[in-house]
């Protein structure tokens, strides 16, 4: 069994619909992905409706939250998405999006880069905008060759030259909203130092003790020691160890299911979820 536990769509950063993001994860031969874009759950019913008949969909997302100056990112699967609290936290997350948009492309136009707030909206296409739209910005103007090469100090990497700081949660209290909503938290990529600063073991060791679930261990960001060290804290905290792709399409270079998660911690977050079940795929007949 194959199962990806962190995917992005045109709901947030990634350059696949979903439909065309549960297509494309039925072709690459998994059984079971999971749908987490920044701060939304907008993108799970096309993703249901389109879901093919062997696949099962995770419903989830991946919360912005910071940590002692240290951006954090919660992935929270299964939870009720109408919960009030949980539900008015990603709002405000959501929301601070679009100025904070509009503020970086006015320190990058101060900065002599010719961008407009028309071209990131258009590469957004109607989802919620951030960093890598206005990445992608960049590199169609020709100012950097990637949408990695956007994520230094020079650009848009944290505290650099064009950064603007956005609402983020707190991760205790985005793990305590979670829980209440019937869902099962996962630190994302903690120790991928290619992004900035990370947070120490201690603190992974505090959000153990407030009731994370796992930590994403097998990760595009972590060479092989870094995956060894990290299968050892889970290990040490009780915490569950997943894998994933973390795809984003086109804005980057892995592919789906390029790591995967154990069907057993799949199965141990199957049973802690109460919030809402996984939607075994119906040949996009909904509710077949």
């Amino acid at each position: 069994m194959r199962i990806d536990l962190h995917t992005h769509s045109t709901a947030s950063d990634g350059t696949d619909t979903p439909a065309e993001l549960v297509q494309g994860a039925a072709a690459a031969g998994l059984d079971i992905v999971a749908l987490t874009d920044h701060d939304t759950t907008r993108g799970h019913e096309e993703a249901i409706v389109a879901l093919p008949v062997g696949l099962t969909l995770v419903t989830g997302a991946e919360l912005s939250c910071r940590l002692n100056g240290v951006s954090v990112h919660m992935l929270a699967y299964l939870f009720d998405p109408e919960e009030p609290g949980l539900l008015a936290e990603r709002e405000l997350v959501r929301d601070d999006r679009v100025p904070r948009a509009h503020a970086m492309i006015a320190k990058l136009r101060e900065l002599g880069v010719p961008i407009t707030w028309e071209q990131v909206a258009r590469i957004a296409g109607g989802g919620s905008v951030g960093r890598p739209h206005i990445a992608s910005a960049l590199v169609g103007l020709g100012v950097v060759d990637s949408v990695s090469d956007a994520f230094t100090p020079e650009w848009l990497a944290d505290g650099g030259r064009a950064y603007v700081e956005k609402h983020e949660s707190d991760p205790f209290e985005v793990i305590r909203l979670v829980k209440a909503a019937g869902g099962v938290t996962v630190f994302a990529h903690p120790a991928a130092a290619k992004r900035g600063r990370t947070v120490p073991e201690s603190a992974i060791a505090d959000l153990a003790a407030a009731g994370l679930d796992g930590i994403e261990v097998d990760h595009m960001d972590h060479d092989p020691a870094t995956r060894a060290r990290l299968h050892g804290l889970a290990d040490e905290l009780g915490l569950l160890a997943t894998g994933s792709s973390d795809y984003h399409g086109s804005h980057k270079t892995c592919a789906l299911g390029e790591f995967t998660t154990d069907p057993e911690v799949y199965g141990e977050i199957i049973r802690r979820a109460t919030g809402a079940f996984p939607v075994p795929g119906a040949g996009g007949r909904r509710g077949a």
